[in-house]
């Protein structure tokens, strides 16, 4: 990229939790943001648009389920149109549903791979050409400690995470000759909606797993990703950067 002026970023999964935190962090006045959201009506994704317009973005928020192959052509086809181009692209969508792996339904399964793993496929399948013709890119895949950890009670989700991490190394090698670099950042226990709803003894034994002792915030994760994002992080691909206070090390 020779000029920050035309930036645009695309955050998946944008409406809330760390992928809000992501367009505010990458907000200004030289950069458009696009993001995704999976329900309609969305008062988050209202709510994520009023911030990173007073962030000085340009924001764009779009229904788009990114399971689907031709929704997801279809929302980078219409991105390309408007903007002509596209610089960064976090895959941030994801879901959980969690449950034991001898009693998890199988649609369970399905969902969280298609939303979590066949998502993130799908979209970096639809920007590589755009982002080949400008020899310029930045792809960042939103993984999780437990996908080098694993986690009992959470197969389908550890399984996204772990396949997310090997298609970040794939794209990464696919893609370095055209000057895109592919990495991922690995949350650890960080303070969201779906960390919320979890009962307080099962946060309780997940923070004595933390050195530092506390939950991260989205903020912490949004740093990194911006870093990966910008010039500074040119030289590095391929990578697994971990945001997890020491839980995995």
């Amino acid at each position: 990229m020779t000029n920050d002026a035309e930036r645009v970023v695309v955050v998946t999964g944008g409406s809330r939790g760390i992928g809000r935190a992501i367009g505010v962090r990458m907000a200004d006045a030289n950069t458009t943001i696009y993001f995704n959201y999976s329900t309609k009506n969305s008062t988050d994704a209202e709510e994520t648009a009023r911030l990173v317009e007073d962030a000085g973005a340009t924001v764009r928020g779009a229904l788009v389920n990114i399971a689907l192959r031709e929704e997801v052509q279809g929302f980078f086809s219409q991105i390309v149109k408007e903007c002509g181009r596209v610089d960064v692209l976090v895959n941030n969508a994801g879901i959980a549903r969690d449950g034991l792996l001898v009693r998890m339904k199988e649609e369970d399964w399905d969902r969280v791979l298609g939303i979590n793993l066949k998502g993130a496929f799908c979209c970096i399948q639809a920007v590589a050409k755009t982002m080949m013709k400008q020899r310029f890119g930045r792809i960042i895949n939103i993984a999780s400690v437990v996908g080098v950890m694993g986690n009992a009670g959470q197969a389908n989700y550890v399984a996204s995470k772990a396949g997310m991490i090997g298609l970040t190394k794939t794209a990464a090698r696919e893609l370095a000759p055209r000057g895109i670099t592919v990495n991922a950042v690995a949350p650890g226990f960080i303070d969201t909606s779906m960390t919320a709803d979890l009962a307080e003894k099962v946060k309780e034994a997940m923070l004595a797993q933390v050195p530092l002792g506390r939950m991260g915030q989205p903020q912490d994760v949004a740093e990194v990703v911006a870093f990966l994002a910008s010039e500074k992080a040119s030289y590095i691909t391929g990578q697994v950067i971990h945001v997890n206070g020491g839980m995995y090390m």
